[in-house]
């Protein structure tokens, strides 16, 4: 097929650009490479109630109510199809499998993924200690004793989650202040379960078959300590999915995809959506307007003589 658009990434910002693609009449192919679609939605486990209009209990669950409202809509979906390189100059995607795909346009969807602290044992005990969510795992971690890494909202409030079955939960950030909002840190503070250690780097994750104990530096006064405890939390902020899209579109200094009001990258006909490109507003309701903010955008620029 000839598609008007070509989307890379299946998250909100994708659907929703899939979805005004279709409303507008422009046909759209849906690159997701896992396989499903819902991207960063797959791993919120929090109940969502701050996007407008609509209420959840989880991020699958919202993701669940976007399908649903997509069922009526026409636009070509390929999951696992994973992106090996990005031509902006001749807008065509090429996939793993060797496979290359042209259109008028493409919209970077790409999202964000977790930063990792690149310690040792950070893979190795990876579903072996190491949590992937305080909410998901809370019962995991039940009279036991619990390490958090990061200073701001998401490890603050996955700190207090964790203590209400914890025997303790540990907190560690490597500077002096919290970038966590106030309410989160005097919660922390007040709570007996938590204590918080301040300018303290993790260095190593230790164990046999699973996490036993981390090895804590202080970068006060350089003594390392080696802490016993049952399991991790590293929360420690998102990094874009841009490796694909360098030296290709300008990008910031900490890789995020530089765009204009109309979504439109360095290069034209190539728009970039959601928090690829939305490091101030990293949000459900920022992706999915800036879905239909890149499709309007295409519309204009392929029907010059008709109005929105």
């Amino acid at each position: 097929m000839n598609f008007n658009v070509i989307i890379i990434g299946g998250g909100a910002a994708g659907i929703s650009a899939a979805l005004w693609c279709d409303e507008l009449n422009l046909t759209s192919l849906l690159l997701e490479a896992q396989n499903e679609l819902g991207g960063q939605l797959l791993r919120v486990y929090n109940a969502i109630k701050n996007h407008l209009g609509i209420e959840a209990e989880s991020g699958r669950e919202l993701r669940d109510r976007f399908l649903k409202q997509t069922e009526n809509y026409n636009f070509t979906i390929r999951l696992e199809a994973k992106v090996s390189e990005v031509d902006s100059e001749n807008k065509t995607v090429s996939l793993i499998n060797g496979e290359k795909i042209s259109a008028t346009a493409i919209i970077i969807a790409t999202g964000v993924r977790r930063r990792k602290l690149n310690v040792e044992g950070e893979e190795i005990f990876k579903d072996k200690g190491i949590l992937e969510s305080g909410k998901r795992d809370q019962h995991l971690v039940k009279n036991k004793n619990v390490l958090v890494v990061g200073g701001g909202d998401a490890a603050f409030e996955n700190a207090l989650i964790l203590a209400e079955t914890a025997r303790k939960v540990t907190l560690v950030h490597r500077r002096k202040d919290f970038r966590a909002r106030k309410e989160f840190i005097e919660k922390v503070q007040g709570n007996p379960k938590i204590d918080v250690l301040s300018e303290t780097i993790l260095t190593k994750i230790i164990g046999a078959n699973r996490v036993e104990a981390a090895a804590l530096k202080s970068l006060k006064t350089s003594r390392i300590n080696v802490l016993p405890i049952d399991a991790i939390l590293i929360r420690i902020g998102v990094e874009p999915n841009t490796e694909i899209l360098r030296g290709k579109l300008d990008l910031d200094e900490n890789g995020y995809v530089k765009i204009n009001s109309r979504c439109e990258t360095s290069v034209k006909g190539v728009f970039a959506v959601g928090d690829v490109a939305n490091p101030i507003s990293p949000t459900v309701s920022s992706a999915v307007g800036m879905g239909a903010t890149a499709a309007k955008a295409i519309f204009a620029e392929l029907n010059p003589q008709q109005s929105l």
